[in-house]
């Protein structure tokens, strides 16, 4: 396999964890949540200094408890002090840059220099070319089955029911607050441990690498929902994976074609927008198609 696509198949799945998280909050809750962004680099600034005490696994596992913890912050903002949900989202962004450079000590950033790593101590029990590719397919896997399990719990019901319509289950007597702080909270507990294991994957964090990771995530899930379906829950969720996996793949073949690694952003945001508009795209085509071929829509009747 070519080293740079075995690469972007690796980070397409780790941020897959990334856009679990997202597919929680925008399409489960229906709330667009704007501290993904920060929560992001809090996991990630978690585990690396974990990882340089020694100690990388319990800091993946200590980055999904904050990142629970950040989603409480916008849950809290929106639902106690009624702040509009975007606006929270953003105000909790903004807080925890501030708590992200405490977590780092006031740096900027941090290299793990000769530090040992999820993916090392993997490499340590498997070994070969193929250690991070199956560390990274592990967790995502692990990840879908507790996210599907939830999901099909009563509580999983109430917070899918909320996104739906919040106002009906209110009047079932279920507190819609409850619902959004548990949803919130594990979508960004999710986008903490992507974030952490990306941080241990590159072996750096840097308090600005989570600009533009609500993009990401909402370009995997859109994507997957276009090309793979949204039938089922189960296929749904399938979908937000294989479509971080695509994403990461087109940037891939973008970069082998030429692009500058300046225009990442803008390409990412090119194509969400082309994700978004595929189904007023299609329509369009569909109008054009029967506008100047009418015969051919004749004929579909007739037969």
């Amino acid at each position: 396999m070519n080293f740079a696509f075995q690469g972007s198949i690796e980070l397409g799945i780790i941020y897959a964890i990334m856009a679990l998280g997202v597919f929680i909050s925008f399409r489960t809750l229906n709330m667009p949540d704007m501290s993904v962004d920060g929560s992001f680099v809090t996991g990630a600034a978690i585990s690396v200094v974990m990882s340089m005490s020694g100690h990388p696994f319990l800091g993946v596992l200590l980055s999904f408890v904050v990142g629970c913890g950040t989603g409480c912050i916008a849950a809290f903002l929106h639902t106690k002090l009624k702040i509009q949900a975007l606006l929270a989202g953003i105000l909790a962004m903004l807080a925890l840059y501030s708590l992200n450079l405490k977590i780092m000590s006031g740096r900027a950033n941090i290299a793990l220099m000769n530090k040992a790593t999820v993916f090392s101590e993997f490499e340590k029990l498997v070994g070969g070319d193929y250690s991070r590719l199956i560390f990274a397919t592990i967790t995502v896997a692990f990840c879908l089955v507790v996210l599907f399990l939830f999901l099909n719990t009563r509580l999983g019901f109430l917070v899918r029911a909320t996104g739906d319509n919040d106002q009906m289950v209110r009047a079932l007597g279920v507190n819609t607050d409850l619902t959004i702080f548990v949803g919130l909270a594990i979508a960004n507990g999710f986008v903490a441990v992507s974030g952490a294991m990306i941080a241990q994957y590159q072996s750096f964090v840097d308090v600005a690498m989570g600009v533009g990771m609500v993009v990401i995530g909402l370009a995997s899930v859109i994507i997957g929902e276009v090309v793979f379906g949204a039938k089922s829950l189960m296929r749904r969720l399938i979908a937000v994976i294989l479509g971080s996996i695509l994403y990461r793949l087109i940037i891939a073949i973008a970069f082998e074609l030429g692009m500058p690694a300046t225009d990442l952003k803008l390409v990412s945001a090119v194509i969400v927008a082309l994700a978004m508009s595929t189904p007023i795209l299609k329509k369009q085509f569909a109008t054009m198609k029967r506008r100047h071929f009418p015969q051919q829509g004749t004929k579909k009747r007739l037969q």
